[in-house]
């Protein structure tokens, strides 16, 4: 490969979530909470960016950015950022949207934090499916709205919708919205067209407004297309897709995404309520556009490592850990893995593998809302080796609790 997948990266001393917030994130405490493990000790398997290096390309072009010396109040005012974009879009998608569309926010989750308070009114709903990206959850939370959930259906790990369900749901007129997530975080399913279809049609026979959150549709298995929602949907009026560059390209930290809004009014209102006016930061705006014109091998090559990654955590639990249930996922790099046959008396299982295992990860209700009792969440977009050390760790914990999995 011309990108080195294995090399290790020390994250220390760069302000990083991933290493200094999982006190906060995951366990809502603060420094005063103590583990068997030194912080330095843990294999992090949690919060969904990568321990890969950002592509040199994209470095350089910061770099060069840097050179110019003067970082002031910036926007997008040419169209070079839209032609990169886009092009991507009709590259990977076979999509393409009118140049107008276009908005920029500092992140996909300020973009649903503001969307669901300007089209959800008060006494209104919201709906999405479950297990779901407890963001989900808190875009409602932040605007005092009503939740509703569809569970998903799970037949070993292969999550499937509920049309009866969702359909029934969304036919309450007080839903006036449904947060969809397309790849599905956390499950990796890459909606087919016919599902995508149906769950447009439903959208379309109750009016609701549409927020297709498909922030990870590059990272896909290889030989796998997205199809955007938009895509399925070419003239629905009520329709919002999200996309950004950080899952892809590992730069979530320039807060930089695009969202697609059809609506005019909505798109008015967007810049009316939009705290920055309209401004954005120079360096983002640099690296995503260098990542668009000039990432595409570097994705590929990660894509490949990555596949190597869930076939080796996918052997590994069936040797190890039978009882576990994991299908290596459509998209993402993110597993999710049902342990209930496990750790069946656990509740808390961050909270046990932090302790027993000195891994950090994800999982249950708590953190994805509902429909994931007994299930984690493990980030695979790092080097081969420390995959191996957290995974020998977790087998290691659960066997001295019960005896091993099977």
């Amino acid at each position: 490969m011309k990108y080195n997948f294995d090399e290790v990266i020390d994250r220390r001393n760069t302000n990083a979530l991933n290493t200094d917030g999982f006190r906060g994130y995951i366990f809502h405490a603060g420094p005063e909470m103590k583990f068997p493990y030194e912080d330095d000790d843990f294999v992090r398997m949690w919060v969904a960016d990568m321990e890969f290096a950002t592509p040199p390309e994209v470095c350089q072009a910061i770099r060069d950015r840097v050179d110019k010396r003067i970082f002031g109040y910036s926007q997008v005012f040419d169209g070079s950022y839209y032609e990169a974009f886009s092009g991507w879009c009709r590259r990977l998608y076979d999509w393409s949207f009118p140049k107008e569309q276009l908005v920029f926010t500092p992140g996909i989750i300020p973009a649903l934090y503001e969307l669901t308070g300007d089209l959800v009114a008060p006494d209104e709903k919201l709906l999405i499916t479950t297990p779901a990206y407890g963001y989900f959850q808190h875009a409602a939370e932040f605007n005092n709205r009503e939740l509703v959930c569809s569970p998903l259906n799970n037949d070993q790990g292969w999550f499937t919708i509920d049309f009866e369900d969702l359909e029934r749901k969304a036919a309450d007129p007080k839903v006036k919205l449904l947060l969809w997530c397309n790849p599905h975080n956390p499950s990796g399913r890459m909606w087919t067209e016919e599902e995508t279809k149906r769950v447009g049609a439903i959208a379309e026979q109750y009016g609701l407004w549409l927020i297709s959150d498909e922030i990870h549709c590059d990272v896909i298995r290889q030989g796998k297309r997205h199809i955007p929602t938009a895509r399925v949907m070419p003239d629905y009026p009520r329709l919002i897709t999200c996309m950004a560059a950080s899952k892809t390209f590992n730069m979530a930290g320039l807060m930089f995404s695009n969202v697609i809004v059809r609506d005019a009014e909505v798109r008015r209102q967007m810049a009316a309520h939009d705290k920055l006016i309209g401004c954005v930061n120079p360096l983002s705006l640099t690296a995503t556009q260098a990542a668009f014109e000039r990432g595409g091998v570097w994705l590929e090559q990660m894509k490949a490592y990555l596949d190597g990654n869930f076939r080796f955590v996918a052997d590994y639990l069936a040797a190890n850990l039978p009882g576990a249930v994991c299908r290596i996922p459509e998209a993402t790099y993110l597993a999710w893995v049902d342990l209930n046959r496990c750790l069946p008396a656990v509740d808390d299982l961050p909270m046990f593998f932090a302790n027993e295992a000195g891994v950090l990860l994800e999982g249950g209700d708590g953190l994805f809302v509902g429909n994931a009792k007994g299930f984690v969440r493990l980030n695979l977009a790092m080097p081969r080796a420390i995959v191996e050390k957290g995974l020998r760790r977790m087998s290691e914990a659960i066997n001295k609790h019960n005896g091993g999995c099977r």
